[in-house]
């Protein structure tokens, strides 16, 4: 019986495994750490965690009911009473502040949820396949993008009736096409590299090398723009409703606040001013940290 020695272990290839696993996970603890040392993106955060934190705790921030109606209070000016006024039906505009951004983040959750599903459906469809298939879907999107994104959103509301749900849905579609174009171009230059063709040549399917293989590292632009959207998709949202298409009386939207008070602006211009500031911060939030994040997941950025 002849004993054999045991197999040394090569340093380099220990050296290479420990090497692996932080890169993985390297890239999001980085872009973490660009985006926590840059000014703007860190005060767009902070804005949107205020922004968030509001929505969860609405009713114990508000100070009255937000659809609660006092015509002897109407027209108040910001006071300890009512901190930011009241509205010309009595109703408190810091209330109506407050509870208001639960329904901007539900805006530009839903809002951008559809635009992220069916444009990465489509834009990733278009890149992989390619031909004929992307010669289709590119001309429908060409086609959306010739019509400004109000009008298109106004014409789709038309059709299917105003209301907050319905403006949601038009302000979704109307987001479809910068996600295609987005997620095409980023799908042509990764269905290009060796691992997607090593898939392919194992006998893989189109649609797993698709959601598993190609989708999974278009994930940097696909974050950033939806990062970007959302704030876009609150816009829009207020301007349907500033419209009289997007949420209905007495709904505390901001844009139907907006378009609410503006018959008092000369007399009672907090009743306008308070929720055109909550707009501001909030879109200037979303768009603060969407540039953070993208110097932040751009490799050419890295040094």
């Amino acid at each position: 019986m002849s004993l054999q020695p045991n197999p040394i272990p090569d340093p380099d290839a220990t050296r290479v495994d420990e090497s692996i696993q932080p890169k993985s996970s390297r890239l999001w603890v980085d872009s973490l750490i660009r985006i926590i040392k840059s000014k703007t993106s860190f005060i767009g955060l902070c804005i949107i965690l205020i922004l968030i934190l509001t929505a969860i705790f609405a009713p114990m921030i508000a100070t009255h009911n937000p659809i609660e109606q006092n015509i002897i209070d109407r027209y108040q000016a910001p006071s300890s009473d009512h901190l930011l006024g009241t509205d010309e039906l009595g109703r408190d505009i810091f209330s109506r502040i407050v509870h208001g951004s639960r329904i901007s983040i539900q805006i530009g959750v839903i809002a951008v949820g559809i635009a992220l599903i069916v444009g990465v459906l489509l834009g990733g469809i278009a890149g992989y396949f390619g031909r004929w298939v992307d010669q289709i879907i590119m001309r429908i999107i060409d086609i959306m993008m010739a019509f400004p994104s109000i009008l298109l959103a106004i014409a789709l509301v038309a059709v299917l009736g105003p209301s907050l749900r319905n403006a949601m849905i038009a302000v979704g579609i109307v987001g479809v096409p910068q996600f295609a174009r987005i997620v095409r171009s980023a799908v042509l230059s990764v269905k290009e590299t060796e691992y997607v063709e090593a898939a392919r040549a194992i006998g893989a399917k189109h649609g797993r090398v698709l959601m598993q293989h190609v989708l999974p590292n278009c994930l940097a632009p696909i974050i950033v723009q939806t990062t970007l959207s959302i704030g876009t998709a609150i816009l829009d949202a207020a301007g349907l409703s500033f419209l009289g298409l997007g949420a209905q009386p007495p709904t505390p939207e901001w844009g139907a606040m907006l378009s609410d008070g503006r018959a008092a602006l000369q007399n009672a211009p907090w009743v306008v001013a308070f929720p055109g500031i909550a707009i501001f911060f909030v879109v200037l939030g979303f768009n603060l940290f969407g540039d953070g994040l993208r110097d932040a997941l751009d490799p050419r950025l890295k040094q």
